[in-house]
């Protein structure tokens, strides 16, 4: 057995670990590129949204290296993809790829199910050894988060242009390059102390947007055309809504680990504008954007893919949330006609207003 799952950001670093712990072969596909989604879009639905389509690539490019079984996660509700795996396999069986299809479904649903599914997946390893496995892959998974928080901070106040990505690479590699649970804490260590030494200017001002929306389109930089970096480097700080690691605590820990963003509150701050589950962080959405006013943020920015229902719910909502509170919304769908010089134009433009905008409410203060 050959595994590979599809790539959503950084998230690569953190199931390789676990699953190389638990002695299984993995298969990382190539960073998601032009050629994974034409690859994607020729074979998928035209309709479906941009994540099945590059997942669909990622399995083909995993393909020719070898990969011969899926795993992804599965899903309830009105959102599509829970049942985007099960089309996945069936266009790749159809145009001749022999994978296997594993699709671990959420725990709350069918724990038997899921306990089932990992043992397929790997085999004869104690259940002690499975849940320490687990326990490294998400360790790994707040580290990065942690990594990837420090990058959004240091990118606009950057004295060195391009200091903070470099030196986020560097040390990303060092949590890639640990094996076993006990190396990571002083890994970790080596990496703060490298995102600690880039040369900042802490008086610079900043603007701070919000990244809301689907969790594919926030955490995939090729999906969102690296909007954090180009962010960055226009001098705003960055937040997204939701992190790997948080979202692996809400969706497969039921919450157990403390001191993170709980996806709870945040839909409670929701109830006044949406009080039904439609599907995918359609709340999350409505519920940070109401959080980042809270926390005086100059504005937020709503990723979708195109076609996303659950997010289109929440578009309808977001001018009335932003009416309300004070805070500019802008939204962003991206899908494979997307070009980086229209997007990079209507940043810049959200970008120039809420400079003009902060500057005119400290000018009247």
């Amino acid at each position: 057995m050959k595994v590979v799952y599809p790539h959503m950001g950084l998230m690569w670093i953190c199931i390789k670990a676990m699953l190389e712990y638990l002695n299984v072969d993995v298969i990382v596909p190539p960073p998601s590129s032009k050629k994974t989604l034409l690859l994607g879009v020729k074979h998928a639905p035209e309709f479906a949204c941009m994540p099945l389509k590059l997942n669909l690539g990622n399995f083909m490019e995993a393909a020719e290296l070898g990969a011969d079984t899926i795993v992804m996660a599965g899903g309830c509700g009105p959102c599509r993809f829970g049942y985007y795996a099960h089309v996945e396999h069936a266009i790749l069986r159809d145009l001749g790829y022999q994978y296997e299809l594993v699709v671990l479904e959420p725990p709350q649903k069918h724990i038997g199910d899921l306990l089932d599914k990992i043992k397929q997946i790997t085999g004869q390893q104690s259940w002690r050894r499975v849940i320490n496995g687990i326990r490294f892959g998400y360790h790994k998974a707040e580290a990065v988060d942690k990594l990837e928080r420090m990058a959004n901070y240091c990118r606009p106040r950057e004295t060195t242009a391009g200091a903070t990505d470099r030196a986020l690479q560097h040390a990303l590699q060092e949590i890639i390059n640990v094996a076993a649970p006990e190396g990571l804490p002083a890994a970790l260590q080596r990496a703060v102390e490298i995102m600690d030494a880039i040369p900042v200017d802490i008086h610079r001002p900043v603007l701070r947007i919000g990244l809301v929306g689907e969790i594919y389109t926030l955490l995939e930089p090729f999906a969102n055309q690296d909007i954090e970096r180009k962010l960055g480097s226009m001098g705003v700080e960055v937040d997204r809504s939701i992190y790997l690691s948080e979202w692996v605590n809400e969706h497969l820990f039921l919450g157990l680990a403390k001191n993170t963003r709980s996806s709870k509150l945040v839909k409670q701050k929701a109830i006044k504008y949406l009080r039904h589950f439609v599907g995918g962080h359609g709340l999350e959405t409505v519920g940070s954007t109401v959080f980042y006013a809270e926390q005086g943020y100059d504005g937020v920015i709503q990723l979708l893919p195109f076609t996303c229902m659950p997010e289109i719910v929440a578009q309808s909502i977001l001018p009335r949330v932003s009416a309300e509170l004070g805070i500019p919304a802008m939204t962003l769908i991206v899908d494979e006609q997307s070009g980086e010089a229209g997007l990079v134009t209507r940043l810049e433009a959200f970008v120039d207003l809420l400079a003009r905008r902060k500057q005119t409410e400290e000018a009247l203060a």
